[in-house]
């Protein structure tokens, strides 16, 4: 079973070897690497060079954004299995993507996702913050649940019938594809409760409170228009507050309570 992992990168240097490292040593060894750069005008395709000997493809080029180089990653990938790691972001283990293979062994799971740590950009041994999910349940979305989107990973087979990242949405089409996915045309999903990804903190979608609030109004509005019950942006940012805030207190190994 071969695992496609896509990074998009833009003016990554100072990050993406630890990225490029983080799927050279996993254990798991059928793994296709597809970089995506989006045109960077720094050191970014320099440090790939350096430690990009195993990627299978690598393309550099302007784009449309984030979503549209996410795109073009599924476009070329050959997986059965499809990832995004952001060239910011590493696996918290040598053994992620086994425990994500092990996961698609049971042929009925069409998607699986984990847990995430939130670290300190300038030392990722400091957790801020411990992104603990949960099984999916209907009806979760509106209530701020989601999973953290570099730990889902879906069969390629999915995108092919759905379709990939919509453009509509400036900063939440991560959370788009995932609640189209999930709520709106009912794929399976498996939770794998361990930390899959630890992510540096300072990602656009927190990079100001301008950027959460538009997060937030492009989520209310693509799950109201799928139709329901509709939701309003203060009541939802409430529910997701309420939802968050033991993630920046609990650390792994607490109890789940």
């Amino acid at each position: 079973m071969k695992i496609t992992i896509i990074t998009v990168s833009f003016n990554a240097a100072e990050t993406i070897a630890d990225t490029l490292r983080s799927v050279s040593e996993q254990t798991y060894n059928d793994v296709e690497h597809i970089l995506i750069d989006g045109a960077s005008k720094d050191a970014t395709m320099s440090v790939v060079r350096e430690h990009g000997a195993h990627l299978a493809k690598c393309l550099s080029e302007p784009d449309r954004g984030i979503y549209d180089a996410m795109n073009k990653g599924i476009a070329l990938a050959t997986g059965d299995i499809i990832g995004f790691l952001n060239a910011d972001d590493f696996y918290a283990s040598q053994h992620s993507l086994g425990t994500i293979a092990a996961a698609f062994s049971d042929p009925t799971v069409d998607a699986c996702y984990g847990d995430l740590l939130y670290v300190r950009k300038e030392d990722t041994s400091k957790v801020v913050r411990y992104w603990r999910s949960s099984e999916y349940t209907k009806g979760a979305f509106r209530k701020g649940w989601c999973p953290p989107h570099p730990t889902f990973f879906v069969r390629r087979g999915v995108y092919e019938a759905h379709g990939g990242f919509s453009l509509d949405y400036k900063i939440a089409a991560d959370i788009e594809i995932m609640y189209r996915l999930l709520e709106v045309k009912g794929i399976t999903s498996a939770y794998l409760p361990e930390t899959i990804i630890r992510m540096r903190t300072g990602g656009e979608s927190n990079k100001s409170i301008g950027n959460i609030i538009l997060q937030n109004r492009e989520i209310v509005r693509f799950i109201n228009r799928s139709g329901g019950a509709r939701i309003s942006v203060p009541s939802f940012i409430m529910h997701k507050f309420a939802s968050r805030l033991k993630q920046f207190i609990v650390r792994p190994g607490d109890d789940a309570a």
